[in-house]
């Protein structure tokens, strides 16, 4: 099973690094293969420019390497902070420019944003590990729900999970 991790968190020696540093080692341990993205490392742009917002256009090697991993994943991982009620701006940049049109979804033919978007990865599962500083109750009421604002949009698009599983939450 191919797996990808997206890791979003500027400090090495950060919580979000260990959780990465752990799934990765327990999925290597089980036989997967695993293509892993610290996207602060490889200072990854998180600026969707105008000419690449199109289904079809030509993309830089480097997101074209992101769709084409991120679309052959059997699975997928995400590990970010929660920042002021949202994962940083460069996973939301990665969001934008790697799971866009015709690589994570598409819309059916007549389509015009009234009905819900197919979706194509071939993940069946995706984890995402939201760390915050803040208590759960204090960042939910105050900031809303750090998975509802950006991820519960992506399931809503069946991204990745294209109605085959479930969304659970576990908080800690």
């Amino acid at each position: 099973m191919q797996v990808s991790v997206i890791l979003a968190h500027p400090s090495p020696k950060s919580f979000n690094h260990a959780i990465a540093q752990a799934a990765i080692a327990e999925l290597k341990q089980n036989r997967h293969q695993v293509i892993f993205h610290d996207l602060y490392a490889e200072g990854f742009d998180p600026i969707l420019p105008l000419d690449e917002i199109a289904e079809g256009v030509s993309l830089p090697k480097e997101i074209e390497r992101h769709c084409q991993e991120i679309s052959s994943a059997d699975g997928i991982i995400i590990v970010h902070p929660n920042w002021w009620g949202q994962p940083p701006a460069i996973l939301k940049g990665w969001v934008d420019r790697v799971l866009r049109p015709g690589i994570a979804y598409r819309f059916l033919q007549g389509d015009k944003g009234e009905g819900v978007p197919v979706g194509l990865l071939r993940a069946k599962a995706a984890l995402v590990f939201n760390t915050s500083n803040t208590p759960a109750e204090r960042e939910k009421n105050v900031f809303g729900d750090p998975l509802e604002l950006l991820w519960k949009c992506s399931s809503n698009l069946r991204i990745p999970l294209d109605g085959r599983g479930a969304i659970s939450r576990r908080s800690r």
